[in-house]
């Protein structure tokens, strides 16, 4: 079977070595996220995916020595344990930028008052959004050579980005998307038998 967007899929892939060697060009980098975002599915047509694209001393902000993450970590994890998350934090400021997702809450208060039947599902189906937001993003970045991982420091980071960067009050902070040239491959990945999670009936 020959299926050029599932190929596309199959590129992306979890890539936590990083580094700055990126071939793509950030006007590159930057029109691939914009039609990911653009073209990305969401309930209602809401469009209520927000993202944050940070570079170099922007990025170096969230993931630095000193910066966001680690000021809310070091509030959190214990001294004698920090070293792998400092190692951690490091490996994502290795590259070269990072996505931030947000969702609007505002559209999401807007379509529970207009429609007031479905209230209950427009904060679920808004997590729906984001997550093929961040989906598509990533895959787009992987298929032109963009290597990346997926974090969730959301709600420790929350203050902080917002402060940082003037992130208005409605945007909720979903994941945060380091990315950068791909320094090593992932690893073989394994999968469960496909039967056991699909099934087909008729």
């Amino acid at each position: 079977m020959s299926n050029a967007f599932l190929e596309a899929m199959k590129k992306r892939r979890t890539i936590y070595a990083l580094d700055k060697n990126v071939t793509a060009s950030k006007e590159e980098i930057v029109a691939t996220i914009q039609e990911a975002v653009k073209h990305s599915p969401s309930a209602f047509n809401s469009q209520s995916a927000r993202a944050v694209i940070l570079f170099d001393k922007e990025s170096d902000k969230l993931w630095g020595t000193g910066g966001i993450a680690e000021q809310a970590l070091r509030k959190v994890v214990p001294d004698d344990q920090f070293a792998s998350t400092a190692e951690k934090l490091a490996s994502f400021n290795a590259g070269i930028g990072t996505v931030l997702y947000f969702e609007d809450t505002d559209v999401i208060k807007g379509l529970q008052e207009q429609f007031p039947l479905y209230a209950d599902n427009f904060p679920v189906w808004s997590e729906h959004s984001t997550a093929i937001a961040q989906f598509s993003v990533w895959s787009a970045l992987a298929n032109i050579g963009v290597g990346a991982s997926l974090q969730h420091y959301n709600p420790l980071i929350d203050d902080g980005v917002r402060e940082a960067y003037d992130i208005p009050e409605t945007w909720k902070l979903r994941a945060q998307m380091p990315f950068g040239n791909i320094a090593a491959p992932a690893g073989e990945k394994t999968f469960a038998p496909i039967e056991s999670r699909v099934k087909v009936l008729g």
